[in-house]
């Protein structure tokens, strides 16, 4: 597991900015943090990694904002459990070309494939961020 404390949503964009040259296409990431913890912020940072230039949203009400194929961008607060992902479609996209992130991804677990890359971020107080990744 690696840590890297951001000190100001500009070091969590930058730094999701730079996490964003570690994946590939097909890649699941489960973006874990509470309300306001910086996932936002840091998935913004993500797209412009990726080359994306759109304004990033929060899924929040849609569920996943597709960005031209190359991002899949998840909010799945909404949802109590897997079968509500797959009879959305929402899991057929975990196979496509694009980065898939998704938040809230432990309401939708028993759907998600077994191999993904888990970043967490949680607030440490003020601006600051502790965000772990593996």
């Amino acid at each position: 597991m690696a840590i890297f404390i951001s000190k100001s949503p500009e070091e969590t964009f930058a730094f999701g900015e730079r996490f964003a040259k570690t994946l590939r296409a097909g890649t699941v990431v489960l973006l874990n943090g509470e309300m306001g913890a910086g996932k936002t912020v840091f998935a913004k940072g993500v797209a412009k990694g990726l080359g994306i230039e759109e304004e990033i949203l929060s899924p929040t009400y849609a569920y996943m904002n597709d960005y031209g194929g190359k991002l899949y961008h998840f909010d799945c607060y909404r949802l109590s459990c897997g079968g509500q992902a797959e009879s959305l479609g929402l899991t057929d996209y975990f196979y496509a070309d694009g980065v898939c992130l998704i938040e809230w991804a432990e309401n939708i677990s028993s759907v998600l494939p077994e191999k993904t890359v888990t970043v967490n971020i949680k607030k440490l107080g003020g601006c600051e961020r502790e965000i772990t990744y593996e």
